[in-house]
């Protein structure tokens, strides 16, 4: 198996300035806010929480910000309800695209994201037009010196569900409930994780050349500074030389 999350990849490596870390921020206390609000404040009953607050953590978000991020989800605290949104579309050259979004305003975020699409040369889908393409999976990118053979090891050790080598990239995926317990691990043990993250992983891919991929990323970018969304999600492949470029 290979390229299974190029776009989280990309966005990873992408540089963060100072001056978005207060948007940064906004986006993980979101997240909490959201999976405290669909499982519940109890962080040992609800994995998506913990994975949110693990991010949160690792990005220095102070803890009384979290614990209020938290409480404002499970109903302890008030102010505008956070309701989660999915969008589904297509980029140019048919690529699949899922957008996960928090608003308190979902016409307004609607339609912002409809004109993205629109703009970028995509076009915004009807639920579950795109969604079956993608699994809900523990994802992580490993980085430092390693050999196929030394990630399937790990990969036993672990009990992972799967693991991915092509020369540039070592990957393992999990099953949701097993990410917090495999990136604990990971950890412990020292290994340098690029990317670390509950992902929507595609089932299949489309091969994008140079133009093809300049398309794609140009929406994907656009829809992740938009202020309510929170992930962005899509089936798209390349070369390795182009991808480092992006």
């Amino acid at each position: 198996m290979s390229g299974h999350s190029k776009w989280s990849t990309i966005k990873h490596k992408k540089a963060r300035t100072d001056a978005k870390r207060g948007k940064i921020f906004t986006k993980l206390l979101r997240e909490i806010t959201i999976a405290s609000r669909l499982g519940g404040g109890d962080r040992d009953g609800n994995p998506r929480l913990r994975a949110a607050i693990q991010d949160a953590k690792g990005s220095n978000v102070p803890s009384d910000n979290i614990d209020r991020a938290v409480k404002k989800g499970s109903g302890e605290l008030g102010g505008a309800i956070l309701e989660e949104v999915n969008y589904e579309g297509y980029a140019p050259g048919g690529v699949a695209v899922l957008v996960e979004a928090a608003t308190d305003n979902r016409n307004r975020t609607t339609g912002e994201v409809r004109h993205l699409f629109t703009r970028f040369g995509g076009s915004l889908g009807e639920a579950g037009c795109v969604n079956w393409m993608f699994d809900r999976r523990g994802y992580f990118l490993l980085g430092g010196e390693m050999t196929e053979d030394a990630l399937m090891e790990l990969a036993l050790e672990l009990g992972v569900d799967d693991f991915a080598a092509d020369g540039y990239r070592f990957e393992l995926f999990t099953a949701m409930e097993d990410y917090i317990r495999v990136r604990q691990e990971l950890e412990q043990r020292g290994v340098e994780l690029e990317v670390k993250e509950l992902s929507m992983i595609p089932q299949s891919y489309i091969e994008l050349d140079e133009e093809g991929l300049s398309g794609v990323i140009k929406l994907l970018d656009a829809l992740e500074d938009q202020e309510d969304v929170q992930h962005v999600w899509a089936n798209f492949d390349a070369d390795e030389a182009l991808l480092a470029g992006s």
